[in-house]
This record gives C-alpha cells, structure tokens and sequence, in this order.
C-alpha cells in the first residue's frame, strides 16, 4: 500500500487548506481501515486531525472540528483534507496514514507534504 499527499504547498491566513491522498495497493473502502490526517508543526509533535472510516463515517480532533472536513473519492481511491480560516500555526507538515482498526497501529504512511501558512 502506498500514500501519496498533494496540494498546494503555500496557503494565506484566512483562506481554505485543501489536501488530497491517493492510495495504491489497497482500496479506501475495505474494512476495516480508516483513514487519516496527521500534522507535525515545526518544532511539535504529530498532531491527529482526522479519519475518514473505510465505510465512509468521519472523526475530528476536538480542537480542530470546527474548521476540519474530510471526504473521499472512491472512484479514484482518494481521500481528501480541507481546514478553513487558516492562521500561521497551521504550518506544519501533513500527513496521511493508513489507521489498522483491530491492531489500533498507523501501518502506512505517506511521505507528508509541508504547508506552510503566510501572506
């Protein structure tokens, strides 16, 4: 299984982050996988933002629900992040990983992408 993470790499304060994941070697509706957003802020630890469930459900951070939606594209084996009325701490590297649900472990992960928030 292989995640690749795209998208612009520079966003303005205020405006909309958007992330897209394309997944090989496995398809983003078997069970019982989910699906995920995680960031490392410069400087931080991993931050969890959140999961898109193989059967389509959604799970946010507390702290970032508000501003956080995850879909996905099945056609296409992509699972998509936007997080609205970004600010510069937003900044950070994203990733997405694969969550196993009976193990509870990330078992792949992509490579992670930087965004980096500024005027």
């Amino acid at each position: 299984v292989q995640l690749q993470e795209s998208g612009p790499g520079l966003v303005k304060p205020s405006q909309t982050l958007s992330l897209t994941c394309t997944v090989s070697g496995g398809s983003i509706t078997t069970n019982y996988y989910y699906w995920s957003w995680i960031r490392q802020p410069p400087g931080k630890g991993l931050e969890w933002i959140g999961y898109i469930a193989y059967s389509g459900s959604t799970n946010y951070s507390p702290s970032l629900k508000s501003r956080t939606s995850i879909s996905r594209d099945t056609s296409n084996n992509q699972f998509s992040l936007q997080l609205s009325s970004v600010t510069p701490e937003d900044t950070a590297v994203y990733y997405c990983a694969r969550l196993e649900g009976s193990l509870e472990e990330y078992d792949y992960w992509g490579q992670g992408t930087q965004v980096t928030v500024s005027s």
